[in-house]
């Protein structure tokens, strides 16, 4: 997510403390401080509860344990901007211990029907939580597929506390679209919502005529229905985190092109903004080809710019398809190609190298806004070492006020230290080992965790293995230290006293 000077932190949302039951044709599941088990199952293993989150300190709820997910299939049957519509996700899975019951993350909608294995289960809302208990235990290792009915309300959005922007579906002028990050895609479908959790999915969206339906992927099917309806098929083709869903809806033109290799380029824009975009979105295959130089290929299928008819105020990396807002493509050359170039790379950072905890957000926001202050440096925008110099010394407060780089503090997470703050950690270790061993430490970074999930102490490791020394002595200081430590090769560089 790009962070513009008007935009203030986003901080994640905590689970609400009401419970609500749906009893779904089986007995309610025990509560949720009992775990007495089952009669142990085939393989000797007594079923027990998966945990309602997989322990990230900064997010505890964020996740579940005990199976992973194997594909989501998305049937959403789309009616008009700011309407309710029915909607059913398919969630297909593996269980990794004998299960008792499970949850899905899962908010802001009214819940139908459950089914596990096409029979009726029990469900019981606890917060944002969707607690499932099957009518008969899932023995680990068993494939197993649960189905979630549902009314969608995108009327019901997650706000943050920044009170600039609710999250979840974002309303626009004759559809939709949505932003998920970082915790809102709980607000569009049950899902295991945790940015190091992925999986492939499939999106059925049925729409009136007239209107477009985009999604992550490729469009597979595009079939006209009875009473003036279409459904649009899209296959995400690669695992998707739930953070980087998008499914946008509305009067949009879809303009595809070639980039470097022959990467399909598909960009989804407003039928009025067309012509006006042009300019910016020609850049792409420039920006693609400068950040494989430093990066190494493109690591998905395809890719474009989402073009947000709204006053959606920041731009969003969703995974194959930017969203960037209209206005930052119809004004001052500089700041879009930033936009731009921000998202972009998130593509290699943080979306095919996933964090792996919230507290790892550095790895995946500090280098988009270093290469975007990279390119920026040699394409007419502020100088890095201006920007850094200036981050430099606000560094201080900024940890004082949110946390070190690689530990925020909540409701720290989405802030400066994230973005200019982490860039700065980059330009240091850059200081330190030479640009050379730096490039050799970026390009080893993004291949060997290549659709993977890394975090603080992979990053750490693999720097001191690229560049033949220990940098753990150097990076812990700037990555956990209160105080900011001296920049090498800049004596001069200093920062402002902390003000509480």
């Amino acid at each position: 997510m790009k962070i513009t000077p008007a935009v203030l932190a986003l901080a994640l949302a905590g689970a609400g403390a009401i419970t609500a039951a749906v009893v779904l044709g089986a007995p309610a599941p025990a509560p949720r401080g009992d775990h007495r088990s089952p009669v142990p199952g085939p393989s000797g293993e007594r079923p027990s509860p998966g945990a309602p989150g997989i322990g990230d300190p900064l997010a505890p709820l964020d996740g579940n344990t005990g199976y992973t997910v194997r594909r989501y299939t998305l049937d959403f049957d789309w009616r008009a901007p700011r309407t309710p519509f029915e909607a059913r996700t398919t969630i297909s899975a593996t269980a990794t211990q004998a299960l008792s019951r499970f949850d899905l993350d899962f908010a802001g909608n009214t819940l139908r029907t459950v089914t596990v294995d096409g029979a009726p289960a029990a469900a019981v809302r606890d917060g944002d939580e969707l607690v499932v208990t099957p009518a008969k235990p899932v023995p680990r290792g068993r494939a197993f597929t649960v189905r979630v009915a549902y009314t969608a309300d995108p009327t019901r959005q997650r706000h943050r506390d920044d009170a600039i922007q609710d999250y979840g579906w974002v309303p626009t002028a004759d559809g939709t679209l949505v932003c998920a990050q970082p915790d809102g895609a709980k607000m569009i479908f049950p899902v295991n919502d945790h940015p190091s959790l992925r999986a492939p999915i499939t999106f059925r969206v049925t729409t009136p005529a007239g209107l477009t339906a985009v999604a992550n992927g490729r469009l597979t099917e595009r079939v006209e229905l009875p009473e003036g309806r279409v459904r649009w098929t899209y296959d995400s083709e690669e695992p998707v985190a739930a953070q980087l869903v998008q499914l946008a809806i509305g009067r949009f033109t879809v303009v595809d092109g070639t980039g470097p290799h022959g990467l399909a380029l598909r960009d989804v824009v407003p039928g009025p903004l067309v012509a006006d975009t042009e300019a910016y979105r020609a850049l792409t295959p420039e920006h693609l080809s400068w950040l494989e130089q430093r990066l190494g290929p493109y690591p998905f299928r395809r890719y474009g710019v989402l073009v947000g008819d709204t006053d959606l105020p920041v731009a969003l990396e969703t995974q194959s398809l930017s969203v960037v807002p209209g206005a930052r493509l119809l004004g001052d050359r500089v700041d879009a190609e930033r936009d731009l170039v921000h998202e972009l790379t998130h593509h290699w950072t943080g979306d095919s190298v996933a964090i792996r905890r919230w507290s790892d957000l550095w790895l995946s926001e500090g280098h988009a806004r270093f290469y975007e202050r990279l390119y920026s440096d040699t394409h007419g925008g502020p100088g890095l070492e201006e920007a850094m110099r200036a981050a430099y010394e606000e560094h201080d407060q900024w940890r004082h006020d949110d946390g070190a780089p690689a530990e925020p503090t909540a409701p720290g997470l989405f802030r400066s230290i994230r973005y200019d703050g982490s860039a700065l950690v980059l330009l240091a270790l850059r200081e330190k080992v030479g640009e050379d061993t730096f490039g050799r430490i970026e390009r080893a970074w993004v291949t060997r965790y290549r659709g993977r999930a890394a975090g603080t102490r992979d990053f750490v490791a693999l720097a001191s293995e690229v560049a033949g020394q220990d940098l753990t002595p150097f990076l812990t200081p700037w990555l956990y230290g209160p105080r900011t430590p001296p920049m090498p090769g800049h004596p001069d560089w200093r920062t402002d006293p902390v003000q509480d």
